[in-house]
């Protein structure tokens, strides 16, 4: 049995501390491992000043770990779920699901306001989050904004925003909450497909006594039918479709969003199901979905 994991991460302060959770549940379930985190920058880390559709979608979050993966430069890549392309690499696929953090998508206001202003200016490249948001504020304009969480913060300072929008799973991560304006509800926004999960990547391969222990059964459930849901739409990690799964037991509610390009308008969604059905599930609320859009 192999004694010692590295484990592969973006250099940002929220993936490396994403990256220490997978390694703290590891030396928990396994303490005589050796665990390392190996990080990297990615070119979806490089290129700021482009939309990510522009410049070839959130897969260039994840390519130079695959690469590291193939080199056997890391045993694992830990990524958040919702920046893993819909179609996985074979050689490298998703082995664990870690339990869910918050799925939400939050606020974060400009200093000294303590909301939205009807007119204000909201930044955010997530065309998924931008039409829903039009519902909630329809006064409110949009412009595109780039950059981890401080990078963020700062721009909301200085380059003219009063608010911009993040998934609250990773400021929580990062003990930030303190900068949370407003929470929307799963049904306010309806999350990208796998937020609030991560995901551990590796060789097919891979066999590591911890793995099962690691994998939450309701994450997993939860990824296959949001990630289903998806790619049956034809969507991707940018595209403006988006799924969410509440599981209760052995019951699953997806909920999914269909953006309708003829109209550039967008549907909503739910159907329930076993967990065990997930994987169906996705496919059979897509497919409903799509024959009303065509109708």
């Amino acid at each position: 049995m192999q004694k010692t994991v590295r484990i592969g991460s973006r250099e940002s302060l929220l993936a490396v501390r994403q990256a220490e959770i997978i390694r703290d549940q590891i030396l928990r379930l396994c303490p005589e491992m050796e665990v390392e985190i190996v990080t990297m920058k990615t070119t979806g880390d490089k290129i700021l000043d482009k939309s990510l559709a522009k410049i070839g979608g959130k897969g260039l979050f994840v390519k130079e770990l695959d690469r590291a993966l193939m080199d056997g430069r890391i045993d694992i890549a830990v990524h958040s779920l919702k920046d893993v392309p819909m179609e996985e690499n074979p050689d490298f696929p998703i082995l664990a699901c870690g339990r869910r953090e918050d799925p939400r998508d939050v606020l974060l206001l400009k200093p000294g306001l303590h909301k939205l202003p009807e007119d204000g200016v909201v930044g955010t490249s997530s065309s998924r989050r931008m039409i829903q948001m039009k519902r909630l504020f329809p006064g409110c304009s949009f412009r595109g904004i780039r950059g981890n969480v401080q990078t963020r913060l700062r721009k909301l300072e200085t380059e003219g925003y009063d608010g911009t929008l993040l998934a609250a799973a990773g400021l929580k991560r990062l003990n930030m909450v303190h900068v949370i304006g407003k929470y929307f509800s799963v049904d306010e926004i309806i999350p990208a497909a796998g937020q609030g999960i991560l995901a551990v990547q590796g060789r097919k391969d891979a066999r590591w006594e911890w793995l099962d222990q690691i994998n939450d059964r309701d994450a997993r459930a939860a990824a296959e039918a949001e990630r289903q849901f998806i790619r049956v739409v034809g969507g991707d990690c940018t595209s403006p479709c988006a799924a969410h799964a509440r599981i209760h037991g052995s019951e699953l509610k997806l909920t999914g969003l269909y953006y309708r390009e003829n109209s550039e308008d967008y549907a909503t969604d739910t159907i329930i199901s076993e967990i065990s059905k997930a994987r169906q599930a996705g496919e059979e609320l897509a497919q409903k979905m799509m024959s009303r859009a065509e109708d």
